[in-house]
């Protein structure tokens, strides 16, 4: 892959913001608040603070070795070629996964706008995965300036939605504050991993980066302050104007959150903003995994084809593949009923195990006093692993996989990875 140096300061912290401040902010306030009552603000204050050392070591990480593999790149060159190989399907997987549940999340509040059942969800979630395969198709230097937009988008709608809940808040909404013990706050943190999965994301891009070195740190911090603020605003609003406790309403918290405000329909209004900031996120996502992809099956890890680019530099084959993927979750959604609820769990596991990997990897190529960071971020996710439960399993049979079906191809090919 040829192209490089066409993502600025401002294209990169728009796909930051993307990735981070997307789906998750429209379904996720809901769906942990169930899990922890009111006491779920405190697993998006522990996910935020976590943020801080994993969001730098993945910059640092990313600024040193700018290349496609991401964290297959820095496991591999850490603990050798099977380290990378599990940690690059671990974060493939995680990420197509999410082309299911991001266009999903849409999906739900347009049926929710139309008055159809939520059985239409799929059919509306298709369409925006078309068109955030369209965008990552487009290359980096489109997309790119369309994520600008889109980031603009997502903070506008997200603040207001936070002023709008301001006079619904009820106090008597935050008690009793810890209704299902800390066991639904150690859940939701888990679920929360999908929420904050964009730290890695943007490290498969970093190759096409102006000046990682500069840009990609400065990018992070930017990104950081905005997450903080919108992320705390909205699970607080969600919370205080009681906008969650079945699955039905967790879909469609937000909605719920401005329901009577402006003086407009607020199902549609939120319809046209969730349709917004989940192609934004999907597409985001779409240009990071395709590159992932690529990467893999440049080095062996996957079948050669996903390492096919156009002119311009898109891995096509790759975005078709994750495109796919979320596609065939849509059918299964549409034909047996699953929910988000359903298929959070998958990537938000991954990620988990994936950020354990790039932790420890940090800890172990990053010099100096730049190892605190990585050291710190490694502590925090351990703390939580076991609250991950019985679906570890998952990264598990992930692993035994990328392991005995590529392992040959991958150790002849890894010489050859660009750096």
């Amino acid at each position: 892959m040829t192209t490089r140096g066409t993502i600025g300061l401002w294209q990169g912290t728009a796909l930051y913001v993307c990735a981070i401040l997307g789906a998750g902010a429209l379904i996720l306030p809901g769906q942990v608040a169930s899990l922890a009552g009111p006491a779920s603000l405190f697993a998006w204050a522990f996910s935020i603070a976590l943020s801080v050392p994993l969001a730098f070591t993945f910059a640092g990480l990313a600024s040193t070795y700018p290349d496609a593999g991401g964290v297959a790149l820095y496991a591999g060159k850490a603990f050798g070629e099977k380290a990378g190989a599990v940690a690059g399907w671990w974060y493939f997987v995680a990420g197509s996964m999410g082309q299911t549940i991001v266009p999903l999340t849409a999906g739900y509040y347009l049926a929710d706008a139309t008055g159809l059942p939520a059985s239409t969800a799929p059919a509306f979630a298709l369409a925006v995965l078309a068109g955030a395969a369209a965008t990552a198709l487009a290359g980096t230097r489109v997309g790119g300036r369309v994520q600008v937009v889109l980031a603009a988008g997502v903070c506008v709608v997200l603040t207001v939605a936070i002023v709008a809940a301001v006079p619904q808040i009820r106090w008597n909404a935050f008690t009793p504050f810890l209704p299902h013990g800390t066991s639904g706050v150690g859940e939701a943190v888990v679920v929360l991993f999908f929420a904050f999965s964009g730290w890695e994301a943007i490290s498969h891009l970093s190759a096409e980066f102006t000046d990682p070195r500069r840009t990609l740190p400065r990018a992070t911090l930017i990104t950081l302050i905005v997450v903080a603020v919108l992320y705390l605003g909205i699970a607080f609003a969600v919370v205080g104007t009681n906008s969650y406790g079945s699955e039905a309403i967790d879909h469609v918290s937000l909605a719920r959150v401005v329901s009577g405000q402006f003086g407009v329909s607020p199902a549609v209004a939120l319809a046209v903003a969730a349709t917004v900031i989940c192609v934004g996120t999907s597409s985001a996502f779409m240009a990071s995994i395709s590159h992932l992809g690529y990467a893999l099956g440049r080095d062996g890890l996957a079948p050669g084809a996903l390492a096919r680019v156009t002119a311009r530099g898109v891995p096509s084959t790759a975005v078709l593949a994750v495109a796919g993927t979320g596609a065939a979750g849509l059918a299964g959604s549409a034909v047996f009923g699953w929910g988000t609820g359903t298929f959070v769990y998958i990537p938000s596991t991954l990620v988990l195990t994936t950020y354990l990997m790039a932790m420890a990897a940090g800890l172990r190529l990053l010099p100096g006093r730049r190892k605190i960071l990585p050291g710190v971020g490694l502590l925090l996710i351990l703390a939580v692993t076991p609250s991950a439960g019985w679906h570890l399993v998952i990264p598990l049979g992930i692993a035994a996989t990328a392991l005995t079906r590529f392992p040959r191809r991958y150790f002849a090919a890894s010489a050859n990875s660009v750096v």
